[in-house]
């Protein structure tokens, strides 16, 4: 018999009584029910249940011992499969017909007193959890959680190798790139003062590949950014299914990526509807009747535009306003409370009040503001809204952008409120046609609105003779239930094109040449029409896991602030380290506490 184990915790069946096992596992769970004593051993496989009955006889020593061990202790048994009876079989276990009667007993690795349990999820905060995460990751939910993510990868690798793309690999330490976010570097030890930075994204390698002529490239790439943490963003690091093509237009890149997403969420959203095709919904649509460029479309409900109903209105509170009307079917009949506490929302997300309306049988509309509306405006909104008895409008105005916020998250919850929000669905979407320019609200100057290495639609004759807030780029993301899983585009590749691109943006010639050499270079050299994105692997595994924090389905992630509790990192360097990297420390001043 093997020195260990004969078999896993989780592979005895009914089918095995009476055969001779060895067991090896951490004890899980201990119960001494009158002498008799039962234990449930864990390993990566299962959870089985030991019994020792015997606790004056000559199991007498194994009892004992089984009974002082600690939780956690890794323990190898020997025994015997014995069928539980009909009374005792536990439906939640695989294992739950039968048990193991311990003959022999060895401890493999003792364990001190844990501090927090394993075998229940018993609140302890975040921080504790991530000093023990070796500890956390035992327990049941994070261990199947990390399980999926592996599930996950193994899947994209098949799928995307099914679809003709071939797995390269892309360097890390590399030049700094202007992808928006702050670089990590690592000092050059052979070259003082010079610094390698941790790629943001491999956007430039996978490019040059297609330059190159690889054609279909994709890799599980590791992504290194020095930003803020937030619940669907882990700081340091993260990965995502990066991934080019050339030759392609915008819809072939869709094509493959819907192919992924609607395979890889059928197979392990646990029979959960996945959207299929995924809808397109162009950038500026999606703000008017969402909100949002990452729209939850589990929400059933749409914003409109009613500013030009009231431009010019004397209701003071809409005129000469940027309106958005959220209508809600079948709720006019709900009690105040409901009105009430749906505008406490709406102030929790920045909003002084939350105005509304409902439409009564006849189709008069009351409400806080229904006396400030003439029959005009009524027959106006009844027709753009498409209002029946039984609707009700919520209303948001100020400034484009922080109506869109405030309104596009009342629109979710009012769903989740009213009955018109989708569970257990995986709703897709792409939004599409984004802008390629936008206006500095500071400075009033021309920026890039989002990725400046995407080819604007009509290419060169676009941005030579069109106003630059409306063009519009090959540019993409993918969105599932609110979330945003990645942004993509079909790629500029011609030089004279991104010239004229950058320098709408306030770039010079030897701005671009300077900043941009090495791809400019390549461009020169016959560079195919190419295009690509980069799912996240992290948010694909969150929404399957269905996790409101990333940090849960990362097996050691970093805390809010960026450290590593368990390690250490980032730590301090001695001296003589730092000479060899030809570096000095200078830390900020202390503040002094107020007195």
């Amino acid at each position: 018999m093997h020195r260990y184990r004969s078999h896993t915790c989780g592979q005895l069946r009914a089918t095995d009584v009476g055969t001779d096992v060895r067991l090896s596992g951490w004890l899980h769970n201990r119960r001494n029910l009158g002498g008799i004593l039962f234990i449930d051993l864990r390993d990566h496989y299962g959870i089985v249940q030991l019994v020792v009955r015997d606790e004056s006889g000559e199991l007498a020593g194994i009892h004992e011992k089984l009974s002082s061990l600690s939780k956690e202790t890794v323990v190898r048994v020997d025994g015997t499969v014995t069928a539980r009876g009909a009374e005792n079989v536990n439906p939640e276990l695989p294992t739950g017909e039968i048990e193991v009667e311990v003959s022999q007993v060895e401890v493999l690795g003792g364990a001190e007193q844990i501090p927090f349990t394993i075998n229940a999820e018993d609140g302890v905060n975040e921080e504790r959890r991530l000093e023990y995460r070796f500890l956390d990751l035992r327990r049941e939910r994070m261990h199947r959680n990390i399980m999926l993510r592996s599930q996950v990868i193994a899947k994209i690798r098949e799928k995307m190798v099914a679809q003709g793309f071939n797995e390269l690999a892309t360097p890390i330490l590399s030049a700094t790139s202007p992808e928006g976010a702050r670089d990590f570097l690592v000092p050059s030890r052979i070259h003082p003062g010079r610094f390698y930075a941790l790629p943001q994204a491999p956007q430039q390698f996978k490019q040059l590949l297609m330059i190159a002529g690889f054609d279909r490239y994709f890799q599980i790439a590791p992504c290194f950014r020095d930003e803020d943490a937030r619940a669907d963003r882990s700081p340091g690091e993260f990965y995502q299914l990066d991934m080019e093509m050339s030759f392609v237009e915008q819809e072939d890149v869709f094509a493959v990526i819907e192919t992924v997403m609607t395979e890889l969420f059928q197979e392990l959203g646990e029979g959960r509807e996945v959207t299929s095709p995924f809808p397109r919904i162009p950038f500026r649509e999606a703000m008017v009747k969402y909100g949002s460029d990452k729209p939850d479309l589990r929400a059933r409900l749409e914003l409109a535009d009613v500013s030009d109903l009231f431009a010019g209105s004397g209701f003071k509170a809409f005129a000469d306003k940027h309106v958005r009307a959220l209508p809600v079917p079948d709720t006019a009949s709900q009690p105040r409370k409901f009105f009430d506490s749906l505008g406490d929302f709406a102030v929790e997300q920045g909003a002084k009040g939350l105005a509304w309306v409902r439409v009564a049988e006849d189709g008069s509309l009351s409400g806080p503001i229904a006396k400030f509306l003439t029959e005009d405006d009524v027959k106006a909104l009844t027709e753009a809204l498409g209002l029946v008895p039984g609707h009700a409008v919520f209303f948001g105005a100020g400034e484009f952008d922080e109506v869109s916020t405030i309104m596009g998250a009342v629109r979710v919850e009012a769903a989740k409120r009213a009955g018109h929000f989708e569970e257990n669905v995986f709703r897709f979407c792409w939004i599409v046609d984004f802008p390629m320019f936008e206006k500095d609200e500071e400075t009033g100057e021309i920026e890039f609105s989002h990725n400046p290495f995407s080819m604007p639609q009509g290419g060169l004759e676009a941005l030579r003779t069109k106003d630059p807030l409306d063009i519009l780029a090959w540019q993409y993301d993918i969105v599932c239930n609110g979330v945003e899983l990645s942004s993509g585009a079909i790629r500029n590749h011609e030089p004279e094109i991104m010239f004229e691109a950058f320098g709408i943006a306030g770039y010079s010639k030897e701005d671009v040449e300077r900043d941009f050499g090495g791809m400019l270079r390549a461009f020169r050299f016959g560079a195919p029409p190419h295009g690509g994105i980069a799912p996240g692997v992290d948010r694909i595994v969150m929404l399957l896991a269905d996790e409101p924090n990333i940090r849960e389905t990362i097996a050691f992630p970093l805390n809010n602030n960026a450290l590593d509790l368990m390690m250490g990192a980032p730590s301090e360097v001695d001296d003589k380290r730092l000479r060899e990297l030809h570096l000095s420390v200078r830390k900020p001043p202390q503040v002094k506490p107020a007195q």
